[in-house]
């Protein structure tokens, strides 16, 4: 089963549920995978829709740090539950241990010899972990790596 079909799938038992905060939160979900697929005429493959789902969660965690500044409790929770919903769907996060393993056998790979072949080592990183790790962390241990 597809990650869409399985979004569709927790859509419909929430629904049964009468879960109507969860229900909201996958229909918006769906309606940007949907409107992605519009907009550039593909279908979406998992790997893309992981990928959305970070970019989900990621515009989430920014809006939450900024409620969170400002002292808004009550959205700061509704992000964080929106959060938890969507996490639901993406596989288990990698730690820094196992992404740094992947980061030095993919330096290996690819021959990368300093900070120039950061994109190189980034590209192949990433392909490695889609959704199992946050760019920006992976980001961070691949500009360690390749200046130490």
């Amino acid at each position: 089963m597809s990650l869409k079909d399985t979004l569709t799938e927790a859509v419909k038992t929430a629904m049964k549920a009468r879960e109507m905060d969860t229900v909201k939160v996958l229909r918006n979900v769906q309606a940007a995978l949907k409107k992605i697929e519009i907009d550039s005429q593909i279908e979406l493959d998992d790997k893309a829709v992981l990928e959305q789902l970070q970019k989900q969660i990621k515009q989430r965690q920014e809006s939450l740090t900024i409620y969170q500044a400002n002292g808004r409790e009550d959205l700061a929770q509704k992000e964080q539950f929106e959060i938890t919903i969507i996490e639901q769907f993406l596989p288990a996060q990698l730690s820094d241990d196992e992404l740094t393993a992947i980061i030095t056998a993919t330096i290996s790979e690819t021959g990368a010899a300093g900070m120039k072949d950061m994109g190189k080592v980034m590209n192949a990183v990433k392909e490695k972990t889609v959704g199992q790790a946050d760019p920006a962390v992976i980001s961070g241990l691949v500009k360690k790596a390749l200046a130490g």
